[in-house]
């Protein structure tokens, strides 16, 4: 899909809006969550997204959310939030698996990862089957 919408203006074809990829979404970290088994979209997926205290080691919760029909769950947390520290991403795909009447080895998959620079764009996708589950760090 093109980033530019086109419209005929006078028999030419100039660029109107540039569409962004993650409309509605001023978050620096993004997830997408991939039925890779199945070839789809990970929909309707529970994210917990939390920070660590390092001088606690306590988990605070910031957000939940559900990923969309195209398996994306936008708008995880604020700039203003966003600092450097430890987050946990807690995807909930026992129910993921429930729902489409399967079981699944993993009752749910937590990714920790450590943000140093809060001023880049941090993507980080689930890649998941009922057995295997991946991740890297996107853009």
């Amino acid at each position: 899909m093109s980033a530019f919408r086109l419209q005929q203006l006078k028999g030419q074809l100039i660029p109107e809006t540039k569409i962004p990829t993650m409309a509605g979404s001023p978050s620096p970290l993004t997830t997408h969550v991939l039925n890779t088994a199945m070839g789809v979209p990970g929909s309707n997926m529970t994210i917990r997204l939390y920070q660590q205290d390092l001088s606690t080691n306590v988990w605070t919760l910031i957000t939940t959310g559900t990923t969309n029909d195209d398996g994306r769950c936008p708008g995880l947390i604020t700039k203003q939030q966003f600092k450097p520290a430890v987050y946990k991403m807690h995807f909930e795909t026992a129910q993921y698996w429930e729902r489409m009447g399967e079981t699944s080895f993993y009752p749910y998959v937590e990714i920790v990862f450590t943000i140093t620079n809060p001023d880049q764009k941090y993507h980080i996708p689930l890649l998941v089957s009922r057995f295997s589950y991946s991740t890297y760090r996107g853009s």
